[in-house]
């Protein structure tokens, strides 16, 4: 059976999406919502809303490689500011880059235990990683200390995301609970049985109502922030294990990536899939997904096959691939003003890769 089958079905709710999506991509803390613009006459089914002629293309190409890690990469997080890049891996460090020169800056120590997961605070002040030793710590980035120790995860804790406030901080654990903690006080403050399988990817939506979460029981879960009530269930099907979810920047859509090596866009307030994304290979690893919007709409993934994908958001096609990696990518990053990724790799590479698009950044 054709995947895309019954994506492109329905013209009006196509247009609908596409216009959200590319037109209201990354809405300031705060901002109301764009209005709609009035519906255009109607397109292909592959066209995008207001384009005219061959859509464009991105250019990356390979700017930096960084070295240092000695095990496997986790997770690669530029900062809200764009000025650092944190990573974190099995190796019981976080380190801190600068993407702009590819120069190691520092390494924040005191877990005894590998991470999987790293977040920045808003103000780019802070990081919080997660940690095998069943902690959080938040970081003053900085100074390279540890500014709160957050404990209360009975197992290792998996992944974490800020709220962009970041007055909270959301993480799963592989005990499958999710919890939600006070940044201020270093306290959790509501212990969600989320799943029944590791916790693999949490993160809040823009005006932090809502979490999202996935776990190895194939459940996309959301949440009710303030009450802790489960809202919708997604089923990625038995085959698609679901191991990285996200919310979209307007926070209207979310982005999941499974085993049956799928990424898949989804309105959660109808449960329904809208995009596919396919050509890369993910049938083992937590291999993250990330919206670009700074020079284009695209979504940007790594690979089991040594590649990172770039497909445009709009057709689902594969615009670019991202070459170099010597193993498996398992992490990715976009960075917020820029035309930047990052991307890092495990076992046999330990390397991290900057890769830019020299072309002007979108209005």
């Amino acid at each position: 059976m054709d995947p895309l089958a019954g994506m492109d079905d329905s013209s009006t709710d196509d247009e609908t999406t596409s216009q959200t999506t590319e037109d209201d991509p990354q809405v300031p803390e705060n901002h109301p919502p764009q209005p709609q613009p009035p519906t255009p006459a109607p397109a292909p089914p592959t066209a995008g809303p207001s384009t005219s002629g061959p859509r464009e293309r991105p250019h990356y190409s390979l700017r930096h490689t960084l070295r240092g890690h000695t095990q496997s990469i986790s997770a690669v997080k530029f900062s809200p500011d764009g000025k650092l890049l944190a990573s974190c891996g099995a190796e019981k460090v976080v380190k801190i880059w600068s993407p702009e020169t590819g120069e190691f800056l520092r390494n924040l120590v005191g877990h005894t235990q590998g991470l999987s997961d790293i977040a920045w605070s808003s103000d780019s002040v802070y990081l919080a990683s997660a940690s095998d030793d069943t902690t959080i710590r938040i970081w003053h980035v900085e100074t390279g200390l540890t500014h709160k120790l957050l404990k209360g995860h009975t197992k290792w804790v998996f992944c974490l995301n800020y709220n962009t406030a970041s007055n909270l901080l959301v993480s799963g654990g592989c005990d499958g609970d999710v919890r939600i903690w006070n940044t201020a006080r270093g306290k959790c403050m509501k212990t969600l049985h989320a799943h029944m399988d590791y916790v693999t990817a949490v993160h809040f939506n823009r005006d932090a109502t809502l979490i999202v979460s996935c776990a190895l029981d194939g459940l996309i879960r959301i949440w009710n922030t303030s009450d802790g009530q489960c809202l919708k269930t997604l089923a990625e099907g038995h085959d698609a294990i679901c191991q990285h979810v996200q919310f979209s920047p307007n926070s209207k859509y979310i982005l999941s990536t499974a085993h049956d090596s799928t990424i898949r866009l989804w309105d959660y307030q109808t449960t329904r899939c809208l995009k596919i994304y396919k050509g890369h290979v993910n049938a083992k690893y937590c291999i993250s997904a990330c919206f670009s919007v700074t020079g284009g709409k695209w979504i940007v993934a790594g690979s089991e096959d040594h590649k990172t994908y770039i497909w445009d958001l709009q057709t689902r096609e594969i615009v670019q691939v991202l070459e170099g990696h010597t193993d498996i990518v398992v992490a990715v990053a976009t960075h917020p003003t820029q035309n930047m990724i990052a991307t890092g790799s495990i076992d046999s590479d330990l390397a991290i890769r900057i890769w830019v698009d020299p072309r002007p950044r979108s209005a």
